[in-house]
């Protein structure tokens, strides 16, 4: 994490005292273990879960995605230095969950790599504590599940393999039992300790602790919390290799450094399990060039148990595939800025146009000379630090430039290669059919820090109900450094020194959204309807709202199938007919529920529902249009992905009315001769959102941004105020239906 290495690069400035008194607060002075609360004693009564399931049907809304302060990074954001608000403990997301957002069922997903073994004790106990307020377990009003993070970079260099070969992204393992015993002992995770692998030694460490303990007395509690839990972590040794996972000690740090291993131990353990990528596009971890085809190598996949994809997160959408390219290669296979195309602008060339613009009064081919010179620093730098090559430019000079504009509610520096769409669309024959294929359901969830699952029901609070965090302004200077100053020339990025300008860093909080749901079609409201509903696809995710969405194939084999189905046909097969149905969420109301108010306390109800809680209305919203997308995957793992994906495919206008929108549609082309698969978005009229605009652009007539303007979460432009509303058309993105030749092998 990049704000940890700049921690790491500030602890000569922080230090302020003889090493010995710093080693003496680091390592002498215990600090707090944070409990994992206690859940509110009684559950959502029950005729306000018969009222959900008048609204929705037996159509259940959760978050399969939620960190408490157990995850370093989020206790990280607790903290005083970044505006954090406190300690989120597990205890915190049940209570959330069931009042606050009123779900059906949520998990715990903390990084595996930084969880002490004393916080998995803990998060075991507050899920069955959790599920045990729920009441009926055959009708609860919420199931908590149980699971983790398996958090993975690339690294910048790996023996024998680009960077982006060796990158396999973030995935959520969910399990379905919660029984002592039937868990793993430990979570699984990509590599011990990992948030805290930052290459500094012990004594650095302790050093650093207690330089940030001592530059913020005020909140030294805090702080000597935070070093209690990092000492933690660092003094759980690594589980030794080679000994099967339940002979393993408890309370050793269990890594599994590609996803064959984390399968194969999960194999081991044999407990019910499911397995989301998510954050796949996020380029913030994930480098230039990374494409989801090494994940398709022999082992790296595993189809029973990767059954979901999450499009979309509060980190942004991961659905769509472009051709946005950054760099192209010259005659000599040298790596070279490519130039803007299609709406897409590279750093790159940004970078050469900043330069350009300080030019002054020198010729026009010295210019241009400055202008190519700082195209190929840039590219050279090959990460982050490019930006470093123009001194002193600000962060809203970089205009839109790494961004996927044209997607909706897009994740930062987008790495298209690594979506959705190109997940559906890419093939690797050698691998079996099975195997060599992503046959992903699509789902949403928060990504939440702050133990608020499903926070995405009203759009407020971008920094609570969100991820946007920002450094304090007495730490802004201290952390970051002075901005150089503009100089005409750019220097290369080895150079810049401490300040470290990287737009896409500095404008991290302007691409944080607010929370997305998944959604399943399940027989009952129990856990294992739930998983097996999981399990079996038949799911989507919206981007927050609670959309009601179903899509069928209505005239398979053996007559309708829904979402998620994969369906195999012969060739003589009539043309396939489908049916898609929406219904918009409700309207909210101000406040929160009667029975909300009864179960929290109002200390409660402020402090964690922020007094705003899911509070539908009566009206719903309208569903202005219905898009389907159609994909024929590659066959010899060769064809252009592109050329693939077809999206739209078929565009559906709603009639002006709020009781939904249904629409049929056949495909006369289909011939049965290879496989292709369709999933449909329902699109809501246009509603204010929490960074609906993320650069705030101005733009001219062909929609290029001329003008930016980010939504800071620190420093002299951030409104603590301003959420940062645009309109959007909030969505829901249905699993797939697969159409599979009948004689595909393997059938």
């Amino acid at each position: 994490m990049r704000i940890l290495a700049k921690i790491a690069l500030g602890v000569a400035l922080l230090l302020t005292c003889g090493v010995g008194a710093l080693l003496f607060l680091s390592e002498g002075v215990t600090g707090e273990r944070q409990e994992r609360g206690s859940p509110a004693p009684r559950p959502i009564p029950g005729p306000a879960v018969e009222a959900r399931t008048e609204r929705h049907g037996q159509i259940l809304f959760g978050d399969l995605h939620v960190h408490t302060t157990y995850s370093g990074d989020a206790f990280i954001f607790s903290l005083p230095l970044l505006q954090g608000e406190g300690a989120h403990p597990p205890a915190d997301a049940c209570d959330f969950a069931r009042f606050c957002a009123e779900l059906d069922f949520f998990s715990i997903n903390d990084h595996a790599e930084n969880i002490a073994p004393w916080q998995w004790s803990e998060t075991r106990q507050a899920i069955r504590e959790c599920n045990a307020v729920s009441g009926d377990p055959g009708n609860p009003d919420l199931v908590a599940f149980l699971g983790w993070e398996w958090t993975q970079s690339a690294p910048a260099a790996m023996p024998g393999e680009t960077a982006p070969r060796a990158h396999y992204g973030h995935k959520n393992v969910i399990l379905l039992d919660t029984e002592e015993g039937r868990v793993p002992s430990r979570p699984i995770g990509a590599g011990a300790g990992g948030l805290f692998e930052v290459p500094i030694p012990s004594a650095g460490w302790a050093a650093l602790r207690a330089g940030i303990a001592l530059s913020d007395p005020a909140h030294l509690g805090a702080y000597l919390d935070f070093n209690r839990y990092t000492r933690d972590v660092r003094a759980a040794p690594p589980c030794p290799e080679g000994v099967g996972v339940r002979d393993l000690p408890d309370d050793c740090l269990e890594s599994a450094e590609t996803p064959a291993a984390l399968f194969a131990k999960l194999d081991e353990w044999g407990t019910r399990s499911l397995v989301i990528p998510h954050g796949t596009s996020w380029g913030i971890h994930a480098p230039y060039g990374s494409t989801l085809d090494p994940q398709l190598r022999p082992a790296m996949h595993d189809p029973a148990r990767q059954r979901l994809m999450e499009v979309y997160s509060g980190h942004g959408s991961s659905e769509q595939y472009r051709e946005l390219l950054d760099f192209v290669l010259d005659d000599s296979g040298q790596k070279q800025c490519a130039p803007p195309r299609d709406g897409y602008l590279p750093c790159c060339w940004q970078a050469g146009e900043l330069i350009r613009e300080r030019c002054g009064e020198v010729s026009e081919d010295v210019c241009e000379e400055r202008v190519e010179r700082t195209r190929q620093l840039f590219v050279e730098a090959n990460g982050p630090m490019g930006a470093s090559v123009v001194p002193g430019a600000t962060p809203d000079e970089w205009l839109e430039c790494g961004q996927f504009a044209e997607s909706f509610l897009p994740a930062l520096d987008f790495r298209p290669g690594m979506s959705a769409q190109y997940a559906l669309a890419t093939r690797d024959p050698d691998s079996g059919d099975e195997a060599g294929a992503f046959r992903f359901g699509l789902i949403a969830s928060s990504d939440n820090h702050k133990a608020r699952a499903g926070a995405g029901y009203k759009e407020i609070a971008r920094k609570a109900f969100g991820d946007a965090y920002g450094l304090r302004d007495d730490w802004a200077e201290r952390m970051l450094g002075e901005r150089p100053a503009r100089s005409p020339e750019p220097i290369p990025a080895s150079e810049a020194g401490f300040f470290l300008p990287d737009p896409g860093q500095e404008r991290m909080a302007s691409y944080y959204y607010t929370a997305g749901l998944v959604a399943v079609h399940a027989s009952t409201r129990d856990r294992t309807a739930i998983f097996d509903a999981l399990d079996g696809r038949h799911a989507y995710g919206t981007s927050g709202p609670r959309i009601l969405l179903w899509f069928d194939l209505d005239n398979g084999p053996g007559g309708s199938v829904p979402m998620g189905s994969e369906v195999f046909v012969s060739g003589g097969a009539p043309a396939p007919r489908f049916t898609v149905r929406a219904v918009g969420d409700f309207e909210q109301l101000p406040g929160c529920p009667a029975h909300s108010r009864e179960r929290l306390s109002p200390e409660r109800l402020r402090t964690l529902c922020l007094d705003e809680c899911y509070h539908p209305s009566d009206v719903r919203q309208r569903i202005e249009r219905i898009e389907i997308v159609r994909i024929r995957p590659q066959v010899t793992g060769d064809e252009a992905i592109a050329e693939r994906i077809e999206d739209p495919w078929r565009v559906f206008e709603c009639p002006d009315a709020r009781a939904g929108c249904e629409v049929s549609f056949e495909d006369e082309s289909f011939d049965g001769s290879g496989e292709i698969l369709y999933y449909a978005r329902a699109i809501q009229e246009p509603t204010p959102a929490v960074g609906g605009d993320p650069m705030g652009c101005r733009r001219d007539a062909q929609g290029r941004c001329l003008e930016a303007k980010l939504c800071a979460a620190s420093g002299p432009d951030f409104d603590p105020d301003d959420d940062c509303l645009a309109p959007v058309g909030e969505r829901a993105w249905s699993s797939p239906i697969w159409l599979r030749p009948a004689l595909d092998p393997g059938v």
